[in-house]
């Protein structure tokens, strides 16, 4: 029972992130109708922001120390944070320890730039061209930012530790009435699907309750009609892709001490998230959701050792196999709507 427990968990927190990605996949393709394969690159530039502000934090001048001296009695040279030549030795470690979640203010308006560039760039350019040409156009920029990346940061992941108050364990065991230490996990992966959660509550809100997200929601609905009664619809679906970029960029920012950061997690997570977004159905947004916790559930339970010695390689193929199983029962996914993709 404490395996089990310990996996669904587990498989929460990697659902947050796969929740994440393909809402904002579904995002793009309900406001737009835009197929973007470029969008686990947004997740990559959002870790990567992660990895920028620890940097800039840490940025040193080289100042004298009298209280340290070499072997011939000399005052040692050492290198000093800015921050805390400005702030003081206290507060300047707490901003550089706490660099993840102040990435955010960094990530935020980054993210946002970045999407609004992309989109009156390059996909605007494709709104009414062939779904294949949008893949195509949209992976090659993919590719394009990746190695870009690859150029600035190196080919290597980039470890960027969590804030040393979330550095340990929780025994979770102990608050369910099992033995201690049966049941350990790390304290930043609750913190990220706690994240996950607020962000993902707080799109749906700004979608249902506020005027702007209404209009887009029946923008989704009947774009013309919409466009008829004067309300410039495409102004408010690039604002949308922004919002989508942000979205993407704020999950790969807190996923970052999880996941070091590295060139190539983008792709790695989009197929992921494009399955999930099939799963769910392709437009649906509760869909995507739903299905990006399903399928973190599930490769958490194959990823057992009991499950893989029965059926050896399973963790590997569960989120495919699923799809399968899915799409074989319900064509247009768990709660995909009539006519998406279907012409």
């Amino acid at each position: 029972m404490d395996q089990i427990i310990l996996q669904f968990i587990n498989g929460l927190d990697k659902g947050s992130a796969y929740a994440l990605i393909a809402l904002g996949l579904t995002l793009i393709f309900g406001t737009l109708g835009v197929v973007n394969f470029a969008h686990g690159t947004l997740f990559m530039l959002g870790a990567f922001c992660a990895v920028v502000m620890q940097r800039i934090l840490s940025l040193s001048a080289i100042t004298i120390d009298p209280t340290q001296k070499d072997f011939l009695g000399r005052p040692l040279e050492v290198k000093t944070p800015y921050v805390e030549l400005w702030f003081g030795p206290e507060i300047g470690q707490t901003l550089i320890e706490w660099s993840v979640p102040l990435a955010l203010l960094l990530a935020i308006p980054f993210m946002a730039l970045v999407g609004w560039v992309m989109e009156r760039g390059v996909i605007k350019h494709f709104y009414k061209r062939p779904h294949a040409d949008q893949i195509l156009v949209t992976f090659g920029l993919a590719i394009v930012i990746q190695e870009i990346m690859k150029e600035i940061f190196g080919a290597n992941p980039i470890p960027v530790p969590a804030p040393r108050a979330f550095a340990g364990s929780l025994d979770f065991g102990v608050l369910l009435g099992f033995a201690p230490n049966e049941i350990v996990y790390p304290y930043w992966r609750f913190v990220y699907f706690l994240f996950s959660s607020v962000i993902l509550m707080a799109v749906f809100a700004f979608l249902r309750y506020t005027t702007f997200g209404m209009v887009v929601r029946a923008g989704m609905a009947d774009r013309e009609t919409v466009g008829i009664l004067g309300i410039n619809i495409d102004k408010r679906f690039s604002i949308m892709f922004a919002i989508a970029a942000i979205v993407a960029g704020v999950a790969g920012v807190m996923y970052a001490p999880i996941n070091s950061p590295n060139y190539h997690m983008g792709m790695d997570f989009l197929v992921i998230s494009f399955v999930v977004v099939v799963v769910g159905g392709m437009g649906s947004l509760a869909g995507a959701v739903l299905a990006g916790f399903l399928l973190g559930i599930l490769e958490s339970f194959a990823s057992m050792n009991v499950v893989k010695d029965l059926l050896p390689g399973i963790d590997q193929i569960i989120i495919y196999l699923t799809a399968i199983v899915v799409l074989l029962l319900r064509p247009r996914g768990l709660l995909g709507k009539r006519g998406v993709m279907e012409d």
